[in-house]
């Protein structure tokens, strides 16, 4: 997935699928460049990372290594596309709980 595609799915006015439309976006923490991984924990390999002023989708969320960060210290990981997952210390949900339904392995 590129950076390109996590912008567009935070939607650039063009016309969106229903199921595309479901999915909200949320941000990253402002000034920070996320490493996406491979898997829902930092002993997952960094697959890129993304710009500050990121928004990513949430299709769903599982519990991994615990990381602290500006949204405080979470064992929650988003996964952000098919086999990529940002840690949820750094994504605004507005909680600290989980905001998608949790993915099946």
């Amino acid at each position: 997935m590129s950076v390109d595609h996590v912008e567009a799915a935070a939607g650039d006015g063009g016309q969106e699928s229903p199921a595309a439309a479901a999915v909200r976006t949320y941000a990253v923490a402002p000034g920070v460049q996320l490493n996406v991984r491979s898997g829902p924990g930092t002993g997952y390999g960094i697959l890129y990372t993304l710009p500050a002023g990121s928004r990513v989708p949430i299709f769903c969320q599982t519990s991994g290594t615990a990381v602290t960060g500006p949204y405080g210290t979470s064992k929650i990981w988003d996964n952000i596309d098919n086999g990529e997952f940002v840690s949820d210390a750094y994504v605004h949900t507005g909680t600290d709980g989980y905001v998608a339904s949790r993915c099946a392995f």
